[in-house]
């Protein structure tokens, strides 16, 4: 246990230390460079940090929890996410940019009205702190508990250990937020990123080696050839994810959080130019299609090992942790188990204070502030913002289902409304504020009524879809009774920022959406999830479709469109 700790503090410390040292000299002293890192950040630091924030103990332990219990149809919640980040660095990040955006919201303004933009700024207010911080304090006392044995060594009740383990938790990420802005949080990602990777890549590896007692190829062949059912990312009526659901609420739900999420968008709005944010956007996607290996073997591997029947299901993943794991890399591990911990609180306290400052603030004092005064207030409210979300974290434990699944069912609430209003923004013109708002009110009271009023006996995935769609044909059709004058797009560089498109992003969309269909192929009936199947049949029609992408999509010759915006200055 001492050598757990030892080796957890100088691998924290260590982190601490270069992401210090790499921003010692940064300037926080105005609002671009404390909200935005001073509009610097290079494509692997972007990519990184989009990772790592998304990536937390509700991932690890939460989507491996209903690996162990079902299948790897939780994959829909993950893996298809390479969709929306393609069109957002093909189509949203150009317009973030050329519009000079701080937050999100600003686009509500711009498209609707004023107080369209409070209202969705209030809306990411409570999903952060009511639902993503929480949950991330609380899956990261989960993990730290367990695998460290806070109970058994400090005498203290589940309970006792699940608050203090958050509260040490959430004093941590509060001091990289609130101290270092946007620029410190991003560095300590892309280190905790790389470690995290490394960490959790050993999972999986020594739980091989003693499924196959010391020898991995062994422990694949026990894996692939008992219960290959469990492979199955295709689900069936009675997962928890059916198929269907993939095209319908979990795909509205992946377009809220990769392209219109103040967390994640944030670092995508720091980026040097445009080419960068592309290639961080994409480079996070090609991760993301590798998660099966983190977030859904070790589950596979647990139900193996463990057994069947742990209560609850989500000990399974540290269970698995401190069974397999030496020793000696324990320690490793919870460090990069930290980081992730840290990355997802301290990201999401970062873009909940710039909301704040930025979007509320304004309509709720009339006080002009300058810069200084302005990052003072914020990690003023940044404190406050932590502390409230320490309170709430230990509450998730009075959950009954998966923590993964309790909170995507609560998410119902903000993101498919928001995506709704992004959606009638991006292709009308004409819907107003006002329209906007009564739909979002009446998404509420419906989402409600049918989740938790009437407790009707359909997938909430399901659920979810069909309100977009219903919030949508809402909108346009109370926009044909209450319009606004036509908006006109935004087409000055308001950004004074290079809008050249990285000259690969077209190849390498179709290639990753191309890697996302041949991954389901793998995961199926079809390839390893069935006796009958031929999983080398699927890998070898891949490498011949992606050769005849790499041929098709290769880059051109074509001027950019920051060639022809220069062009036409002169």
């Amino acid at each position: 246990m001492l050598l757990t700790v030892s080796s957890f503090l100088i691998v924290t410390a260590l982190v601490a230390y270069v992401s210090w040292l790499r921003t010692k000299n940064d300037d926080l002293t105005t609002s671009k460079g404390y909200f935005l890192a001073g509009r610097g950040l290079s494509g692997i630091v972007i990519g990184c940090s989009m990772v790592l924030t998304s990536l937390s103990t509700e991932q690890l332990i939460g989507v491996n929890a209903v690996s162990y219990q079902n299948n790897f149809s939780i994959i829909a919640w993950t893996v298809p996410t390479v969709i929306p980040l393609c069109f957002l660095a093909l189509y949203m990040l150009p317009k973030y940019l050329r519009n000079g955006y701080t937050t999100i919201p600003e686009f509500f303004e711009n498209r609707f009205d004023r107080q369209t933009r409070l209202i969705m700024s209030g809306l990411f207010l409570v999903f952060y702190l009511l639902i993503v911080i929480p949950t991330a304090l609380y899956t990261g006392a989960i993990a730290f508990n367990k695998i460290f044995n806070l109970e058994t060594i400090f005498g203290l009740s589940y309970a006792q250990a699940i608050v203090y383990t958050v509260i040490a938790i959430g004093v941590v990420g509060a001091i990289y937020a609130i101290f270092g802005g946007l620029k410190a949080v991003a560095v300590s990602d892309t280190i905790n990123a790389v470690i995290l990777v490394i960490g959790a890549l050993l999972v999986p590896v020594f739980a091989l080696l003693y499924l196959g007692n010391g020898s991995i190829s062994e422990g694949l062949n026990i894996i692939t050839t008992t219960h290959v059912e469990k492979w199955n990312a295709i689900g069936s009526s009675t997962d928890s994810t059916p198929w269907p659901t993939i095209f319908t609420g979990i795909m509205v739900v992946h377009f809220f959080y990769w392209t219109t999420n103040q967390a994640i968008v944030q670092r995508c709005l720091g980026a040097k130019d445009l080419a960068s944010g592309q290639k961080g956007i994409l480079i996070a996607a090609l991760f993301l299609l590798t998660l099966p290996i983190i977030l859904n073997l070790p589950g596979l591997l647990s139900f193996h090992i463990l057994g069947e029947g742990l209560n609850p299901i989500d000990t399974s993943y540290p269970l698995l942790v401190n069974k397999v794991m030496p020793t000696a890399l324990q320690g490793f591990f919870i460090a990069a188990l930290f980081g992730a911990i840290l990355s997802t609180f301290n990201s999401f306290l970062n873009s909940a204070a710039t909301i704040y400052c930025k979007d509320l603030l304004p309509s709720i004092s009339k006080k002009q502030r300058t810069d200084q005064e302005l990052i003072v207030y914020a990690k003023k409210v940044s404190t406050i913002m932590a502390i409230v979300t320490m309170i709430i974290g230990p509450l998730l434990m009075f959950g009954t289902d998966g923590i993964f699944l309790i909170t995507k069912r609560f998410a119902g609430f903000v993101n498919i409304p928001i995506v709704a209003l992004f959606a009638v923004g991006l292709f009308n013109k004409t819907v107003s504020g006002l329209a906007a708002r009564i739909a979002l009110l009446v998404h509420v009271v419906l989402y409600f009524s049918i989740v938790w009023v009437f407790n009707v006996k359909i997938n909430f995935v399901y659920v979810m879809g069909g309100l977009f769609v219903f919030d949508v044909v809402f909108m346009l059709i109370l926009g044909q009774f209450l319009k606004r004058e036509p908006y006109v797009e935004n087409t000055i560089n308001k950004g004074d920022v290079d809008l050249t498109n990285w000259k690969y992003i077209k190849v390498t969309s179709v290639s990753l959406i191309l890697g996302l269909i041949a991954l389901y192929a793998f995961l199926s009936p079809i390839g390893i999830a069935s006796p009958d199947g031929n999983p080398m049949l699927v890998l070898e029609v891949y490498a011949v479709l992606q050769l005849i992408v790499l041929i098709v999509f290769r880059p051109k010759n074509e001027k950019t469109e920051h060639q022809l915006h220069l062009s036409n200055q002169h």
